[in-house]
């Protein structure tokens, strides 16, 4: 097929190469503008980008989609027989919808309709779930709404995390596209209507998300602080300064201190820093920073800082 393809991150260029290596034209790729990283602030362009420009394939940056008539008129003139979306991170105008014969093909991060919007595989972890995966569908002016065309599921185990979700659904997804292409070119895909009952909402996360709540049982802490890796991360507050928590895991339930006690009491046992939490649990913190402090194991954090069992976190 003759295609356009947009994306930006890395979690994208799995996919792009796929279709490459598969013989299909990608004659334009659209990425978000490039933007200023860390402190230095160098503008580095999207790893889409660089995967495009290795492999000769022109690129476009635009800041608007839907009134940008120099847009519309180079995608009219591609005349692509579809437009594969994936981790692009703007809106798709009706227009773009309309243009392609197959029309807009997005790769989304979760087993739709579980986990619609900008962060599904991060809240997949944070929520517990079993499995999760990687869903191909058309995309419609809703909100990741559209006729679903394949799905591929993988297990979510105890200790799965984020960054090695986004590896393994990365390369899952571009397998999927592929496979979605030559099934709607063969005509043997099916779109399949989404059940909105069953809807779940994966809203961007913020810095709040990253904030410990102590009530919640150990096991819902450890999820989160797994799904919200690298960032938010997690962090609570200890003597009034941010501690925030780099590693940690949840303590045995025949160790686990909170036994009744407040939630966020610390325990001091055998040089690790256990808290209660929820239900009768504790997490124990392996790795911590105080804030305007280096990162180090809690072992020697709790010999610098000279912390005792009691202590309050969080409050």
């Amino acid at each position: 097929m003759k295609l356009v393809f947009c994306g930006t991150p890395n979690f994208a260029v799995p996919t792009l190469e796929a279709l490459l290596t598969a013989g299909h034209g990608v004659a334009l790729v659209v990425s978000q503008p490039d933007k200023p990283v860390g402190r230095s602030g160098e503008v580095n362009p999207t790893p889409v980008k660089v995967a495009a420009t290795a492999h000769g394939i022109p690129v476009l940056q635009p800041e608007k989609l839907k009134t940008n008539q120099e847009l519309r008129s180079t995608l009219e003139a591609i005349a692509p027989d579809a437009i594969i979306v994936v981790a692009y991170g703007r809106i798709i105008p009706q227009w773009m919808l309309d243009l392609p014969k197959h029309g807009c093909i997005n790769g989304h991060g979760s087993l739709l309709p579980r986990w619609r919007g900008a962060a599904p595989i991060q809240w997949a972890i944070a929520a517990g779930d079993a499995e999760t995966g990687v869903t191909t569908m058309r995309l419609n002016a809703g909100l990741d709404t559209g006729p679903m065309l394949l799905k591929r599921s993988v297990p979510i185990t105890d200790t799965t995390t984020s960054p090695e979700l986004f590896v393994s659904l990365a390369q899952i997804g571009a397998e999927l596209m592929v496979e979605t292409l030559a099934g709607l070119e063969a005509g043997s895909i099916v779109p399949e209507e989404q059940d909105d009952s069953l809807a779940t909402l994966a809203p961007i996360l913020t810095r709040d998300d990253a904030r410990i709540d102590f009530t919640q049982p150990a096991r819902v802490i450890d999820q989160r602080f797994r799904g919200f890796q690298p960032w938010p991360g997690a962090f609570t507050s200890l003597r009034g300064k941010k501690l925030i928590v780099h590693a940690m895991h949840v303590a045995p339930a025949n160790e686990g201190t909170g036994n009744g006690q407040q939630s966020g009491t610390l325990t001091v046992r055998d040089r690790a820093m256990e808290v209660g939490c929820g239900f009768g649990s504790a997490i124990v913190f392996d790795e911590v920073q105080l804030e305007g402090k280096k990162r180090m194991p809690a072992a020697d954090f709790l010999r610098g800082f000279q912390l005792k069992s009691g202590e309050l976190l969080g409050s």
